[in-house]
């Protein structure tokens, strides 16, 4: 009897604590952290790695893994879809227009992968090394840390549509952004804490032209521009040519993972017309940014529950999906 009552007051400490449980219930069963520990204990460490010695040869790589991360789960799910090459079966999501000459960092995930097959062959998923580099990348930079529910299988299958259609575009409007992120179960909140990635990385001169300039050619397209923080810009982004040309997201603190992406905001130097709206468009996003513009630790905290929220969109467990060789192509 009294062995029965201490595992009930287990079991109801446990179901207390649950809440703060970073696990995902998904349709084939559980991610939760320690899914490695005994298959492939060294696996995190592995990972930690290589993703520290390719930010250490480029600051940039932080950013465009953790990108990848927001890539792959907003179509199909978190399966490491977008990691797929072009196949006779498959047209790669890579080929999409979010991708096409800028998703990157596909090579660090190669190196990754790699060294996990040396370790545990034919163990460790593409989609949690995304998962898991996105975390590494993070916390490098500055930012918060997380413990990664894991335990995600990698898709036989790719969708090139999916990437087109589901991705949040630079020039899509407010509600067309928020539809994207309500269509993978994310809330508003989850959209400003996690546009908040781009306290990092770079963006090319296309992506926000149409900032710059009127359909003429001259004057100021955009009002919720700083007009001198736009004649900067316009240096070089001209009006046609140099569209692979690379600004700071952040051009405040560009490799270190804070809230200034906030600010600027605040003082009309979003970079992108998708970050700016955040402010000029809703009311609930604008209270969001100004929260997270005052409160770097209120930020970091909101950051890592959507991430982890994100990471749980639709993973392929259990006996579906495969765990692949390369990451770049189906097993055979």
């Amino acid at each position: 009897m009294a062995n029965s009552m201490n595992f009930l007051t287990l079991l109801v400490s446990f179901l207390s604590l649950a809440p703060y449980c970073f696990c995902g219930r998904t349709n084939g069963g559980y991610l939760y952290p320690q899914f490695y520990d005994h298959s492939c204990p060294k696996a995190q460490e592995i990972v930690k790695s290589v993703v520290a010695k390719a930010v250490a040869r480029e600051a940039r790589m932080a950013a465009s893994l953790l990108r990848l991360s927001f890539h792959d789960c907003f179509v199909q799910g978190c399966d490491a879809s977008l990691l797929l090459d072009s196949s006779g079966t498959i047209n790669s999501e890579k080929r999409s227009n979010p991708n096409r000459n800028s998703a990157r960092g596909f090579e660090v995930l190669d190196e990754i992968k790699s060294a996990l097959e040396k370790e545990c062959p034919h163990t460790v998923s593409c989609a949690d090394i995304l998962a898991l580099a996105a975390r590494d990348s993070t916390v490098l930079t500055g930012g918060p840390s997380w413990e990664v529910p894991l335990g995600r299988r990698d898709s036989r299958g790719a969708s090139l549509s999916g990437s087109n259609n589901n991705i949040p575009a630079p020039n899509n409007t407010f509600q067309t952004i928020l539809t994207k992120f309500k269509r993978q179960g994310l809330d508003i909140v989850d959209l400003v804490a996690l546009s908040g990635s781009h306290t990092i990385g770079n963006s090319r001169c296309t992506s926000f032209r149409q900032r710059l300039y009127n359909q003429s050619g001259n004057g100021i397209a955009d009002f919720t521009l700083d007009q001198s923080y736009a004649s900067k810009l316009r240096t070089n982004c001209p009006r046609s040519g140099g569209d692979q040309n690379l600004f700071f997201l952040d051009f405040v603190s560009p490799t270190k993972f804070d809230n200034n992406y906030f600010k600027n905001l605040l003082s009309s130097k979003g970079l992108l017309n998708s970050d700016q709206v955040l402010l000029t468009k809703n009311g609930v996003s604008a209270q969001l940014v100004k929260k997270y513009a005052e409160n770097n630790e209120l930020f970091f905290e909101q950051f890592a529950k959507s991430m982890v929220k994100m990471g749980n969109i639709s993973p392929l467990t259990g006996s579906r999906g495969e765990i692949r060789k390369n990451c770049r192509k189906i097993n055979s």
